[in-house]
């Protein structure tokens, strides 16, 4: 059968990759063609747009290259119609695939996927009317949302376990616990160029006091040219030795950290997961007044994944105008090594990973992908 698949980011890229491979598994005709990145073109498929030039977060950012977004999604239609695909997967990324999926039930063309959820728990819960109307089915990867989305909406969706487990999991098997670094302090700023600009600076001024003890290494995102790293690097008050940027390499980074300062998203829960201690902080344009909104308009008490699926405040967040470099040093000072927050927050990242529970997202969620497009699931 053939398939069509978008994601819009590097996690989402790499959840998509393993998903195709799952595929692969329970359907050996399977053909892929994707709007995704360097995983899901090295899992098989052929990459027709990079989600490089379609990412875009915030609302300028968005505006200023809207043009180039409604051409990308113009021809991802075109693309979507002229093929034909037995399936259209999407994988997070709503603003452009609840679009897509719209399109896709209009016209007739197949049934639509959706593998994880758009965060609507969080904002925009409107979507639910987008997604009864034009989702065939939701594949869930986070375990409050299957109760979220049947219990307060009555739409029935599928929890499959979460794709980061078994990504962890595989790599740890590949890479065995060796004596950890205690001299390593992770810097995950994020994926998309808007979100590292504004947070690895600060960031790295967070850290500046600490490079005395602590070495630092910067995850850079496979997408974004090193350059761009290197000019926030010269105007930090880092030293040129104390950090080093490997590109690529995140798991690799978190297997030998001690500590770490990490964008909100997928990373959270990576982090958790290779149990490194951290701190969330995300820095937004006109703190005070988002600050203001999150009070009012964001429907969770918390912005991290690690928060959000033990039900309490296990990592410290400072969001907005509460991302200081002052507050993200205070807060990192408490969990690093001999530090006794450090330790029950290692305890609290072990229930975290027992409510998430065992590794097989992907093979379940292909599994049952491939039942429902042959009809034996209903």
């Amino acid at each position: 059968m053939k398939y069509f698949l978008i994601a819009g980011e590097a996690s989402g890229d790499l959840h998509a990759a393993h998903l195709m491979m799952a595929l692969k598994q329970e359907d050996a005709e399977a053909e892929f063609r994707c709007y995704g990145g360097d995983e899901m073109e090295t899992a098989g498929g052929e990459l027709l747009c990079h989600y490089r030039h379609l990412a875009y977060m915030g609302f300028i950012p968005v505006l200023l290259h809207l043009p180039t977004i409604l051409r990308g999604m113009k021809r991802c239609k075109e693309e979507i119609a002229a093929w034909k695909p037995d399936a259209v997967i999407l994988v997070d990324y709503p603003g452009f695939n609840l679009k897509i999926a719209a399109y896709v039930k209009e016209k007739g063309i197949c049934p639509v996927f959706y593998y994880i959820s758009p965060k609507i728990w969080a904002w925009k819960e409107h979507r639910i009317h987008a997604i009864r109307r034009h989702v065939d089915r939701m594949f869930s990867i986070l375990p409050f949302e299957k109760d979220y989305f049947e219990k307060k909406h009555g739409y029935e969706v599928s929890y499959v376990g979460n794709p980061t487990v078994d990504e962890v999991h595989a790599f740890l098997e590949k890479h065995p616990r060796s004596e950890m670094s205690e001299q390593t302090i992770a810097l995950l700023p994020g994926s998309r160029k808007q979100e590292i600009k504004d947070n690895l600076s600060r960031m790295l001024q967070a850290v500046a006091p600490l490079t005395k003890n602590y070495r630092v290494v910067i995850a850079a995102a496979p997408s974004i040219p090193e350059d761009f790293y290197l000019q926030i690097l010269r105007n930090s008050p880092l030293p040129s030795e104390a950090c080093r940027l490997e590109k690529g390499r995140t798991y690799h980074i978190l297997h030998q950290a001690s500590a770490a300062l990490v964008t909100s998203g997928t990373a959270t829960l990576e982090t958790a997961l290779f149990r490194v201690p951290q701190v969330v902080c995300y820095y937004i344009v006109c703190g005070k007044f988002v600050s203001w909104l999150r009070r009012h308009l964001l429907k969770v008490p918390f912005v991290s994944l690690v928060n959000l699926v033990c039900g309490k405040e296990v990592v410290k967040e400072l969001v907005a105008d509460g991302m200081t470099p002052q507050r993200v040093r205070a807060a990192l000072s408490e969990i690093l090594p001999r530090e006794a927050k450090r330790e029950q927050m290692l305890a609290d990242y072990e229930t975290m990973a027992r409510i998430l529970g065992e590794p097989g997202a992907p093979q379940r969620a292909a599994k049952e992908m491939v039942e429902r497009l042959k009809g034996s699931v209903v």
